[in-house]
């Protein structure tokens, strides 16, 4: 039995609003309840709605800019930086800017839909 999980085929998420989401590790691709790692590119001008997830989340910005609404606190990673946001953290991402962001997203437990809780 190998000890260590190949993944070359990430599941992509199906979305509505023009960004790619490509689970690597997680529930939808690989059944791991514990830990999901995502690469994502959020187009230019994209937003969620606020959500308060039961889920820890890690950042890692690649390339291009995004903005975070933590509480009531405006926080704009770029390029090389990352943020840690601690579960039940009323929170909204964006990208308000003219250059799509591409960025990995780590999740722990991992990333459940069920479980973001976002605002309608």
């Amino acid at each position: 039995m190998k000890k260590y999980t190949l993944q070359k085929s990430p599941f992509i998420v199906p979305t509505t609003d023009g960004k790619l989401i490509e689970e690597h590790h997680g529930l939808a691709s690989t059944k791991n309840p514990e830990l999901s790692v995502a690469h994502m590119i959020a187009p230019a001008g994209w937003s969620e709605p606020f959500q308060t997830p039961e889920f820890d989340e890690y950042t890692y910005i690649i390339r291009g800019k995004k903005q975070f609404i933590i509480e009531d606190e405006v926080v704009v990673l770029e390029a090389g930086q990352s943020i840690r946001i601690d579960k039940n953290t009323r929170v909204q991402y964006s990208n308000p800017f003219e250059e799509e962001c591409e960025y990995i997203a780590i999740c722990t437990p991992a990333f459940d839909f069920t479980k973001v809780h976002r605002e309608e």
